[in-house]
């Protein structure tokens, strides 16, 4: 029996591990079929932009692997609008397929409606 996980990244895409761990343990979940969800909020909006091209730094470009999701059928993938318009992201900028926006209340009813939370 499977778990419902919320995935709530937090953090930028690169400049630490967390963006790339999270990551992982996204994938490496939905490997093993679990029930995902993912949410992005705060600097973890800026792992959903394009063109990133991290080359200057020692990491890899996440945005492979963010694009694998839906292929791992990870379909519960939110993004934090308060989080997007803090920053000046808009939200037709995404490239992520299948997203869903959310606001603070909605959030909130997600965190409250997982049985485990792991924060990335």
């Amino acid at each position: 029996m499977s778990q419902q996980l919320l995935f709530v990244c937090r953090h930028s895409p690169y400049g630490g591990s967390n963006a790339r761990e999270g990551l992982d343990a996204i994938l490496a979940s939905a490997a093993y079929g679990q029930d995902i969800g993912v949410l992005f909020i705060d600097d973890g909006v800026f792992q959903l932009l394009p063109d990133q091209a991290p080359a200057s730094l020692p990491q890899k470009n996440l945005s492979a692997n963010l694009s694998a999701l839906p292929l791992y059928e990870v379909e519960r993938i939110y993004v934090h609008s308060e989080s997007l318009r803090e920053r000046g992201v808009p939200f037709d900028s995404l490239t992520l397929e299948g997203l869903q926006a959310v606001n603070s209340h909605e959030v909130g009813v997600l965190l409250s409606g997982h049985e485990q939370l792991l924060s990335f």
